[in-house]
């Protein structure tokens, strides 16, 4: 019932009910005359199925209300009488702020007095005709916004305004609105509705903040729901659709301001502040030397001791992104929270560990366990040292005690040791938060695709007794002729960087290689893991082979061994398959859509609520998160190489035809084709909860795509000629992914196969890929032996000095390891604001904004259709979830697989697929 109500674009005016569709008005302008469809009253009970009636042609004498237009004939014919002026009423919905500070409610309460001397906000009203003579768009006469003195005061979400517009009877369809605001103070025009037309009501999307245009001289151009390619655009609209779009691009040049909406690309040269020493250099990302894709151009200007690095924002000061780009109210009041939890955590064990010269480690597991069992301080006994500092933190302490407290991580909740066992650390490569980089082991034993000359041996260090005995009675060709061996394979894209990650203080890691073997059970089992270090000389011992253990001290070096692997999984998932993949591979199409696209345009539309937020998150992760000294340098193994690991990715690994699910699971071996099957794929792992989930909601993106396509687009030559969408294309390629644009493997843009390939691909990216990527990371990496994001010390062997202390004290050893106490609490307060939905969520099949495409019911009609399905997928995700035969997913101390489960409340609850990248 929600979804039909908004998506057919319901305002104040419409009654409890009944909802009135604004049904396609399409219009066709031959020999003086309009096609009109009737409008269709659609009973709230039955709002699920839309039909149209008969369209109708009616002779275009006014597009005014039904008795206007007798009264019009009664006179004299209309084409010898001079056109006659009426009056059409204009509905207009803002968006009030929750909470203001005093400054804003100081320039509210003058806005509101220069109002009444005239001070307005000015709206024009646009036709889709052109004026004969002129060969300019027909315009009304300005109408002003009413009462807004009147209403200053009111304490509601939304508050609804009039304003009359004078039109001729030969004005033709509205097609834009123009909007003038001469208050001091932005506004947020979420809509516009215009009534007493003939043909009904016709609603103006806007969901837009509106300057004052003290600032931004230029008036504001806002759209009808009504879609149009370029070349179908009317006459009327066809100068200021060019011009709104031109207005989004800019010149280029300048320092963005906050109020500006402008679309610009750069490169990633504002991560470090080498300002403040050369420790904070970073390298810039974007360019021949270091390929990576474009961000969005705040146009700042450079360091003062580089030329070639950004100068920098730093938090709290907000950083540049185009104003309707930024957090809405309540997502920017969620997010607060959650950086004031993150704060709130931190210091005093910061403070903590600058007072007390034993605290660096992690003194036993108990200590994890009191971080979720009784808070932080109380556990750690440190009420003495609280009373040494000043009041002002002494207090904080006092009340926020449960704001230091953190819930338990789910991966620990059903099972407190399911972390330790082998067939848990098989589990969460299908169905953990990092599923993607499962692939099949084609041939044994791997080699490394580096250059020999400068990393050693390409041969890797397994042999084929370190398997054969845990393969159940198979040799290893059998295994691998029967596809029962897997592997997660890290070596490549470490080994270059760990000579230099190794240097830094505190970290420790090595390339690693895990290989697997598919149970009869249809569970993986961890059967060897290598370890590589830097080739050193001819004689170095740089490879290690650890196997499952078969006494008390092994099993110790086999722990070891496996958080070592997820080390190196915690980083790849993070900067490569998360922030690269989703977040910022993303971006260059986010920017070319508003800057090629009309807010008309059918694709524009599509694709926009698979946008929200996405620049905004971006920004404040170069700002927080991905900058010199930030949160990934400082709790991942790679450190202050965290990016450049990122771009080394980019270059070697990624391809957008292969970023797709299926092409993703045949790329790795673990799908094969086959038209038999529902997806035309079969898992080799049948048990794949990422992959057999994903491929439901795949072939529901597809379809809809495909629906959704097909009605714009009913042959591939309008694909070719569509202007903005081929620019579009072209500079998502060629500006957005300009290291990479040569490359052959980008797809092209000629048909509506492709059209539907390159879409379903995003819109799965920013959704379905990024929720399995994303709201799993606190429910298992809250816990931080699980999936520890970096390593402190290498595993010793017999001829290490750390051996004897290893032996003395196992335990210890291995909590010496882990992140220190500080580096682990600082990684999960981080965790927990990442995986946290906001109340304010729109999730894969829903819209809470008024439809922007509701003068399209065909459209609207398919959308049902696609909400429906996604509906289904939930219930049968809960379905797989409680099969015992599915061991992946299901069993004693098994957590479900719901990250793929399309709904969620808000919070961190281990599921929901929002439609965008949005945290």
């Amino acid at each position: 019932m929600a979804v039909a109500k908004e998506m057919m674009g319901c305002s104040s005016f419409v009654s409890s009910s009944k909802v009135f569709l604004n049904s396609t008005y399409g219009f066709q302008q031959k020999q003086n005359r309009f096609l009109f469809v009737k409008p269709v009253w659609v009973p709230m009970e039955q709002k699920r199925r839309v039909h149209l009636r008969k369209a109708a042609k009616v002779p275009v004498v006014a597009a005014i209300s039904e008795d206007l237009i007798k009264a019009e004939a009664k006179a004299v014919p209309a084409q010898k009488e001079k056109a006659v002026e009426f009056k059409v009423t204009a509905t207009i919905t803002i968006r009030n702020k929750n909470k203001e500070d005093f400054k804003e409610t100081l320039v509210k309460h003058f806005d509101a007095f220069t109002d009444m001397i005239g001070r307005n906000v000015v709206l024009e009203l646009i036709s889709t005709e052109e004026d004969p003579k002129t060969m300019a768009p027909k315009r009304s006469k300005e109408a002003v916004l009413k009462d807004w003195s009147k209403k200053a005061n009111v304490k509601v979400e939304k508050v609804y305004y009039t304003a009359e517009f004078t039109v001729g009877s030969n004005f033709g369809v509205p097609g834009a609105i123009t909007v003038t605001n001469k208050h001091q103070k932005e506004f947020f025009l979420e809509s516009i509705t215009i009534e007493d037309f003939a043909y009904g009501p016709l609603h103006f999307p806007c969901n837009s903040w509106v300057q004052s245009n003290k600032h931004h001289p230029r008036k504001r151009i806002f759209f009808t729901n009504q879609p149009y390619l370029p070349d179908q655009t009317p006459k009327g609209l066809r100068a200021l659709r060019e011009k709104e779009l031109d207005d989004l691009r800019g010149n280029g040049k300048g320092v963005r301001k906050l109020s500006d909406r402008v679309y610009d690309f750069d490169v990633y040269n504002d991560l470090g502040n080498p300002d403040k020493g050369i420790d904070y250099a970073r390298p810039m990302l974007g360019g021949e030397k270091v390929p990576y894709p474009r961000r969005c151009r705040t146009g700042r200007g450079p360091s003062e001791t580089d030329m070639e690095a950004e100068s920098r924002v730093e938090k709290p000061l907000p950083i540049y992104v185009p104003r309707d780009e930024q957090f809405e109210e309540s997502k920017q009041n969620a997010f607060s929270a959650g950086r004031l939890r993150a704060v709130l955590h931190n210091l005093l064990p910061q403070l903590k560990a600058s007072i007390s010269a034993h605290n660096r480690d992690l003194n036993s597991f108990s200590d994890i366990d009191g971080l979720y069992k009784e808070g932080l301080l109380l556990k750690l006994g440190f009420h003495e040292t609280v009373k040494k500092l000043p009041k002002m933190v002494s207090k904080l302490q006092e009340s926020s005690e449960g704001l230091l407290k953190y819930e338990t991580p789910k991966v620990v909740s059903k099972d407190k040791f399911a972390w330790l066992r082998d067939d848990e650390f098989g589990r969460q490569a299908l169905a953990g938060v990092n599923p993607v980089n499962i692939e099949r082991l084609a041939s044994f034993p791997p080699v490394s695709m580096l250059d020999p000359e400068i990393y050693g041996p390409q041969e890797s260090a397994l042999k084929e007794e370190h398997i054969a005995g845990q393969l159940n009675g198979m040799t290893v060709q059998q295994a691998l002729d029967e596809n029962k061996l897997f592997m997660v394979d890290y070596h490549d894209i470490y080994l270059p960087f760990l000579d230099r990650i190794n240097a830094l203080d505190g970290r420790k890691s090595y390339a690693t290689r895990t290989i697997f073997f598919l149970t009869p059970s249809g569970t993986l089992k961890p059967v060897a893991i290598e370890l590589s270090l830097p080739h050193t000389s001819p004689n170095s011992r740089s490879k290690r082979v650890v196997t499952p253990p078969v006494d008390a001290t092994t099993n110790w070096i086999w722990q070891l061994a496996k958080a070592h692997v997820c080390s190196n999984d915690a980083g790849v998932h993070q900067l490569v398959n998360h922030w690269l993949r989703t977040h910022a591979c993303m971006e260059p199409f986010i920017l070319a859509a508003h800057r090629q696209l009309s807010a008309m345009h059918p694709i524009f539309k599509l694709l926009d609520p698979h946008m929200r937020y996405t620049l905004e998150i971006n920004a404040l992760a170069r700002q927080s998160l991905i900058c010199a000294d930030g949160v990934i340098e400082n709790c991942f193994t790679p450190g202050r190489y965290c990016m450049e690991m990122s771009a080394a990715a980019y270059r070697s690994h990624w391809r957008f035809d292969k970023e797709g699910l299926p092409a993703d699971l045949i790329r790795r071996g673990i799908a094969v084709p086959d038209p038999t099957q529902p997806h035309g794929l079969k898992l080799l792992i049948e048990d794949y909860p990422y992959a057999s989930d994903g491929l439901l909601i795949w072939n529901a993106l597809e379809n809809w795509v495909r629906t959704y396509v097909n009605r714009y687009y009913p042959n591939s030559s309008l694909v070719c000629n569509d202007r903005e969408l081929q620019q579009w294309y072209h500079e998502s390629v060629h500006v957005g992914h300009a290291d990479l644009s040569k490359e052959s493997w980008w797809p092209s843009l000629k048909t509506t196969d492709d059209l539907v390939s390159i879409l379903t691909t995003l819109i799965w990216l920013a959704s379905a890929q990024h929720a399995a990527l994303n709201f799993g990371q606190y429910p298992y990496g809250g816990y931080v032996p699980n999936r520890p994001p970096l390593m402190r010390r290498l595993i010793p062997d017999e001829n290490d000095l750390e051996y004897a202390n290893f032996l003395a004290d196992p335990q210890k050893y291995f909590l010496s390891a882990l992140p220190s106490l500080l580096q682990a609490t600082k990684f999960m307060a981080v965790v927990d604001t990442l995986s946290t939905h906001s109340p304010d969520e729109e999730y894969l099949g829903e819209r809470q904004h008024p439809s922007i495409w509701s003068g399209d019911a065909e459209i609207i009609e398919a959308f049902y259709g696609f909400s429906a399905e996604i509906r289904r997928i939930e219930k049968e995700i809960e379905k797989r979830n409680a099969d015992p035969n599915l061991k992946n997913r299901c069993g004693a101390g098994v957590l479900p697989y719901e990250l793929l489960a399309p709904s969620s409340g808000p919070g961190v609850t281990c599921r929901g697929v929002p439609n965008s990248v949005s945290i």
